[in-house]
């Protein structure tokens, strides 16, 4: 386990609450089986649904998610984890209830993206100052919220944009925070 311990960053946060901790159940079975199946010369390209089954059930990918892929797919856990670690779009930790991810590059940036982030931060209470490369998101400490930047969400043309889970917003200045995390209540 050592490559996991080096690797996957996990670290406890206030959003694991709204998701179940891991655990191979007979529908995560059921569901890997199948999506193995469409592989049958390598099992290794299953390794992307296999990581998306499993964040979509328990909210992120953690060391014991990597250790399971890993062995029913037959391969080293390395190889879970450069995939995990690669995608920006899979989680080591868990996010809030509500997930913020802010679009940060240049046409949104220019429109207040940045601005729309300190924003949200302030009315949630979250403090991104731990912030880091291997922790991009951060949890506000009730653990409903959390954000994280993102690079382009191409919609351009109606900059600033965010995705609050899976739904998109478009043209949401800094000024109407408040307004988004209005629709969004635990």
């Amino acid at each position: 386990m050592n490559i996991l311990e080096n690797n996957v960053a996990s670290e406890a946060t206030p959003g694991e609450q709204h998701f179940p901790p891991f655990a191979i159940t007979e529908d995560i079975i059921a569901l890997a089986d199948e999506r193995i199946s469409h592989y049958p010369e390598s099992k290794l390209s299953a390794v992307l649904p296999l990581i998306h089954i499993v964040q979509h059930k328990h909210g992120f990918i953690c060391k014991e998610a990597v250790a399971w892929i890993a062995e029913k797919l037959e391969i080293e856990p390395m190889k879970v984890v450069s995939v995990v670690t690669f995608y920006p779009g899979f989680r080591q930790s868990a996010p809030g209830k509500f997930h913020y991810r802010v679009c940060r590059t240049l046409s949104c940036a220019m429109e207040g993206s940045y601005e729309l982030m300190d924003q949200i931060c302030e009315i949630t209470g979250i403090d991104r100052s731990k912030l880091s490369h291997h922790h991009p998101i951060v949890v506000s400490p009730c653990g409903n919220y959390s954000v994280e930047f993102a690079e382009c969400l191409a919609s351009c043309g109606s900059a600033p944009v965010c995705l609050v889970n899976d739904d998109f917003h478009e043209n949401i200045k800094p000024e109407n925070a408040q307004d988004l995390i209005n629709k969004y209540q635990p």
